[in-house]
């Protein structure tokens, strides 16, 4: 079976290609990507923004079925925050930091100020994906993975990408930017929200 994905984020790529490696599927980004006007993400959850994308993009794949996610880090001492801005959340707050960083950096540093009074037993939070799944402009799937975590006062690690160098896992004594790539496939929110897809779409396929 083919999946599109509509996304073209190397990292989010990446992980969703090492959750497909033992499924019986194959995942490959939608043609011309690029090109197309991206949607609007105004929903105020995960689940919208995905069910609204995945219908936007497989516009432009008749009869095929396109997926797209939402996802993000969610902070409890932070009301669940940033959730659905959590690509934006600096940009949005118009926070900037005095030295050249990129997107993630920033993003990075704009948490840690908002958590600088928070002692760590009060930093739990999680990593939430949920993954829509559409044909012709008709949402028809959804599935949704996470994983908790706590947010550490200063990044670890060199991989991953987002809020991983933050987000430590206690069972692990690592961040999510210090594990191999196999063990954070086990445990990622996007693996786990792409199994849960895939078991809705066989279950609606299956005879009853």
């Amino acid at each position: 079976m083919i999946l599109y994905i509509a996304t073209s984020n190397p990292g989010k790529l990446r992980d969703f290609a090492i959750a497909t490696k033992e499924l019986n599927v194959e995942l490959q980004p939608l043609p011309g990507l690029t090109r197309i006007p991206a949607p609007v993400e105004d929903a105020p959850t995960f689940d919208g923004n995905a069910r609204a994308k995945a219908t936007y993009y497989s516009g432009y794949a008749p009869d095929q079925i396109v997926i797209a996610d939402d996802s993000g880090l969610e902070v409890d001492a932070l009301g669940g925050e940033p959730g659905v801005r959590s690509a934006r959340y600096a940009q949005d707050a118009g926070f900037t930091s005095d030295k050249p960083v990129s997107a993630d950096e920033r993003n990075n540093l704009y948490l840690l100020s908002r958590l600088h009074a928070v002692r760590q037993e009060k930093r739990g939070a999680r990593y939430r994906c949920v993954l829509a799944g559409a044909r012709n402009g008709v949402s028809l799937y959804t599935g949704e993975g996470s994983v908790e975590g706590e947010i550490l006062t200063s990044p670890r690690g060199e991989g991953g990408f987002g809020y991983d160098p933050l987000f430590y896992l206690p069972s692990l004594e690592q961040t999510m930017a210090e594990i191999d790539l196999t063990t954070k496939d086990g445990l990622s929110h996007r693996g786990r929200a792409l199994r849960n897809l895939l078991f809705a779409m066989y279950a609606a396929r299956a005879p009853r």
